[in-house]
């Protein structure tokens, strides 16, 4: 039995599609091998490091595969969101937004990647998973490595019309893998070290860049493969990217990987933890404790902090708390505008969320090259 599940992954809509503008073009053709006929439009940007996306027809093109996975019982929703924005983050290297337009993947199918995700075995010979060897130890069994592969397009414009100019194609590892020995038993664990789940991903990319070429739509264009980290069901953050390879047109197998250096913390750190940088995490301590100062019945401040290297690249702030007032959300949104920008890290992006048991009572958000926060009060009427 297969062990797999689909999410509804309404993130990787919002991750590209920051904010939709104007439509641009509001008629054209399409060339991509597998888009069906009829008028073809761009949302806009909102931003030049957004993708404009494509919609066909009025709708917009959502993955052939979407959302399929391998079952990790409760799972970490922070890995679906960190490897979709990732695998955009690391396209943006290869496909520059001015010159090319994001479309979800179009020529994987789910019964596809179903059949890469499962184990191999004599009624599934695609399954990139190692067959099932019958031991139940944590130590002896063969583990799922691979839980997810996802595909982005990437189209080209020319003549008012739109063209395949390049795919990503992101593989996801375990570095624990979560089982059962009986249906309805206790959950045990098979942890993958970084070493072990790597390398049998960049073997495996080697297989799925053959088969890839194999069609017809993608035998001449580039094919970016990314390895990514998942992290454990019970990280506050998701994982990372390892490396990235980008095979020129042709190319049947991966010649050359670029390591990645990005890493995700969650402050407050926990004991024995360090980041690679302390002013930060001393600025979100600070931030953290004038916060609290402020406000009554806080019930935690906390955030995502992202690292490329020993340079922070972002931070996402959540902060939960119950108000009774319209005017106590007000008050302390304001508060936070001036609190965040003399305590936090200047010159990164960071996006603060208030909320309470009601749900997101106010949002505040700065680009890298501003100051200072905007905000945004949720209000009834």
């Amino acid at each position: 039995m297969k062990r797999l599940r689909t999410f509804i992954a309404l993130a990787a809509v919002s991750l590209v599609l920051a904010g939709c503008g104007d439509l641009s073009n509001s008629s054209m053709s399409t060339n991509s091998g597998s888009s069906k006929s009829g008028s073809t439009q761009l949302t806009g940007q909102s931003t030049d490091s957004d993708y404009e996306g494509v919609i066909q027809s009025g709708h917009y093109q959502v993955s052939k595969s979407r959302g399929v996975t391998n079952t990790q019982d409760s799972g970490n929703t922070y890995n679906l969101k960190s490897f979709e924005n990732g695998m955009l983050n690391v396209s943006k290297k290869v496909f520059s937004t001015k010159k090319y337009v994001f479309q979800e993947g179009q020529y994987l199918s789910s019964t596809t990647v179903q059949n890469w995700l499962d184990r191999k075995s004599k009624s599934n010979t695609t399954g990139l998973n190692p067959t099932d060897n019958g031991s139940k130890s944590a130590s002896k069994r063969n583990p799922i490595y691979i839980q997810a592969l996802e595909e982005q397009d990437y189209m080209t414009q020319k003549n008012n019309k739109l063209s395949l100019g390049g795919v990503t194609i992101g593989i996801a590892v375990n570095s624990v893998d979560y089982y059962k020995k009986t249906q309805y038993g206790a959950t045990y664990e098979t942890k993958i070290t970084q070493a072990a789940g790597e390398a049998y991903a960049k073997k495996a990319a080697n297989t799925v860049l053959k088969r890839l070429r194999q069609k017809s739509a993608l035998k001449n264009v580039p094919i970016v493969i990314a390895v990514y980290r998942q992290a454990s069901n019970d990280s506050l953050v998701g994982g990372n990217f390892l490396a990235y390879s980008t095979n020129k047109a042709g190319s049947t197998s991966v010649s050359k990987w670029t390591p990645l250096n990005v890493k995700n913390y969650t402050f407050p750190l926990s004991s024995g933890q360090s980041s690679p940088n302390s002013n930060d995490a001393s600025s979100f301590s600070n931030f953290k404790s004038q916060v609290e100062n402020f406000f009554p019945n806080l019930s935690g401040v906390t955030a995502q902090a992202q690292y490329d290297g020993k340079s922070l690249a972002g931070m996402h702030v959540n902060i939960t708390t119950q108000f009774y007032s319209q005017t106590e959300i007000i008050s302390f949104t304001q508060y936070l505008q001036t609190t965040a920008q003399k305590y936090l890290p200047s010159g990164v992006p960071i996006d603060i969320t208030v909320s309470s048991t009601d749900g997101i009572q106010s949002f505040l958000s700065r680009t890298k090259n501003e100051k200072k926060f905007t905000s945004h009060v949720f209000n009834s009427y």
